[in-house]
């Protein structure tokens, strides 16, 4: 709700309508007055208030009558109740039942003041929030997700099916694969996706501070606790969990965790009270927890609690076919980033980026391309561009020519490299062209096509 500074304030009582009024006008705000519950319902109808501000005590209809009412009828509006101090339990009921906040009176101008303040820096977070969810919705769709590989296929569908429920994932892979990535595309593709996605690293932040983290803690529960705190697990009511590098907590935080996944219910740090939460839980590992477990190192309990589905996101070398499809993503990404002309890769750059290992998986090869555009001032980056641990990717001889050493050769995987290049050279000379591609080889573009499709190089440009 964005707002327009409508305030309706209701009382019987003259003297504490002035007084308010007098306050609020000073601050800026537009001020309606009404001296019944009637008289306010009326004046709704014909004008929108963004705040209520209502005596609880008044003659004929009651503010919690008033309150049910606003409620119901204007949802947008947001009220605050007026009480004595005689009924507060009254007014704490009211909050129950919607309102905003409630003041004592005699009510100051300085206490009216800090709950409006309260009340606009809420309806901030509010809309920046549905700005935000907009964004990642459109930023961890599955369109955000690049690869046509088969692992990469296998993925996908397996992301679609656990989407729809509500089972707990353990998502294993090496650093740089993508995993969070992964846990956005879940909730996102879910049903809880108008809901909170909240991620926590459990290898970043230390013991003592990750249970304040993950459970919320009570005013005074420690030193520095001026005041209690919401967990992330409670944060994350109705919505998703992520606890990446879950493999790093400690066995204390694995019992606790254990016996929240079983229960469903907390108890903040410092605190008795049992708060229920309804909170998908995704995990996500670099490490080996199999072994883990061996080692003593992790709860077998607390493992397969959170192994209900395992998904695994394949290392990038096992999807090299994915690599030029990647490539050329970043570099259209980075390049509109810096708003330069979209650069391009040589035959002989994108071999080697193809031969390359890969250990620092998608996040290296997104550093990569986004340092090749920075430093490359050539419209096409060449292979002497590349660092020199990938330009010795690049063989010294090509293809054309090969020499039959006394170990011998393999000549089906020769021939089939050397037909692969020569797919790569012709598509990149026909801009991606595939018709004017299978002209150059010699072939019927339909044959090309197949041969695109069995050799896994779907993402070779144009499908023109």
């Amino acid at each position: 709700m964005k707002f327009s500074n409508q305030i309706l304030v209701v009382d019987d009582e003259l003297l504490t309508l002035e007084l308010i009024v007098e306050n609020l006008r000073e601050q800026g705000y537009t001020v309606d007055l009404a001296s019944s519950g009637t008289e306010a319902m009326a004046k709704a109808k014909l004008k929108s208030y963004d705040i209520i501000l209502t005596d609880l005590a008044m003659p004929g209809m009651h503010g919690m009558e008033l309150l049910t009412y606003f409620r119901q009828t204007y949802p947008e509006s947001e009220v605050i109740v007026l009480t004595g101090y005689g009924t507060i339990e009254t007014a704490v009921e009211a909050v129950k039942k919607g309102a905003f906040d409630y003041l004592t009176k005699p009510v100051t101008s300085d206490e009216i003041n800090l709950v409006l303040e309260r009340l606009q820096e809420l309806n901030t977070l509010k809309t920046e929030n549905v700005l935000l969810r907009s964004q990642l919705q459109e930023r961890y769709s599955f369109d955000k997700i690049i690869g046509q590989s088969p692992p990469m296929e296998d993925l996908y569908r397996t992301i679609h099916r656990v989407a729809k429920t509500d089972a707990t994932v353990l998502i294993t892979g090496e650093s740089g694969t993508g995993k969070e990535l992964i846990a956005n595309a879940i909730h996102f593709s879910s049903e809880r996706r108008d809901k909170p996605f909240v991620p926590i690293n459990c290898g970043a932040i230390p013991e003592e501070l990750l249970e304040s983290e993950l459970f919320g803690h009570e005013k005074g529960a420690f030193t520095g606790a001026l005041k209690e705190r919401k967990g992330r697990f409670e944060l994350g009511h109705q919505g998703t969990v992520f606890l990446d590098e879950i493999g790093e907590m400690t066995p204390k935080l694995q019992v606790k965790l254990l016996r929240f996944l079983q229960e469903r219910k907390l108890e903040r740090v410092g605190g008795t009270r049992t708060i229920q939460v309804d909170a998908r839980i995704l995990a996500a590992t670099n490490k080996d927890l199999d072994k883990a477990v061996e080692e003593g190192e992790f709860r077998e309990d607390l493992f397969y609690r959170i192994n209900v589905i395992p998904i695994r996101v394949p290392p990038l070398r096992e999807r090299d076919g994915d690599i030029p499809l990647l490539t050329q993503y970043f570099l259209k990404q980075h390049c509109q980033e810096k708003e330069i002309l979209l650069k391009k890769m040589s035959p002989s750059a994108m071999r080697a980026l193809g031969k390359y290992s890969w250990p620092g998986n998608v996040r290296e090869l997104e550093n990569l391309i986004e340092r090749l555009v920075i430093l490359t001032e050539a419209d096409v980056i060449e292979g002497q561009d590349l660092p020199p641990r990938i330009r010795q990717q690049i063989p010294d001889k090509d293809f054309s020519y090969c020499e039959i050493t006394e170990e011998g050769i393999d000549l089906k995987k020769t021939l089939d490299d050397l037909e692969n290049k020569l797919i790569m050279d012709a598509l990149q000379k026909a801009n991606g062209v595939r018709a004017k591609a299978a002209q150059l080889l010699g072939l019927n573009r339909t044959t090309l096509v197949e041969k695109i499709k069995k050799k896994n190089l779907v993402h070779l440009l144009s499908s023109s």
